[in-house]
């Protein structure tokens, strides 16, 4: 298995993203990042998780961060969480990686430490994958981590979606 980490990202860094600024974003980022994460497609990504992070600072951690590749100094995508667990202890987990660094290992490394990282915190119980019926590849991975189809759900961006679950240990 590939060496990754998950960098969080901080409000600055996520405002500069959400306008299409990478220069900005790398010049108070925690890691250089690609041109990837400034793209048209990822600027909606980037406002969202601005307007849940202004309206609950203390969940910082519980939002997107940076798929830092250990072996090439590289970000290759991001990957983390949807927000912090709700009262039922679910929290969702996000990921994606930049299409050029795609089938390598990255998506699975990262879910793989969001994974760790949920398996110690008492407050999450449940973790969910919400996953595009066309998408074979994240269907294979979710399996391959224990995560079973336990219904479908209707994003307004992404269109229908499967929902994957398991337990957080």
């Amino acid at each position: 298995m590939v060496d990754v980490r998950v960098v969080d990202l901080t409000g600055p860094v996520l405002r500069a993203l959400a306008a299409g600024d990478l220069a900005a974003a790398n010049a108070v980022g925690p890691v250089p990042l690609t041109p990837y994460f400034a793209a048209p497609d990822q600027r909606p990504l980037w406002r969202l998780r601005v307007r849940q992070l202004t309206a609950d600072p203390a969940s910082a951690g519980w939002w997107t961060g940076v798929i830092w590749a250990e072996a090439i100094g590289l970000a290759v995508g991001h990957a983390g969480f949807h927000g912090p667990p709700d009262d039922d202890g679910l929290v969702e987990i996000g990921y994606a990686v930049d299409p050029e660094h795609r089938r390598r290992g990255y998506a699975g490394a990262a879910l793989a430490v969001l994974l760790r990282r949920v398996a110690e915190d008492p407050a999450v119980r449940t973790v969910r994958l919400s996953i595009r019926p066309d998408n074979a590849v994240s269907r294979r991975l979710a399996a391959r981590h224990g995560f079973v189809r336990t219904g479908e759900q209707w994003d307004e961006e992404d269109g229908l979606e499967h929902v994957f679950e398991r337990p957080a240990r």
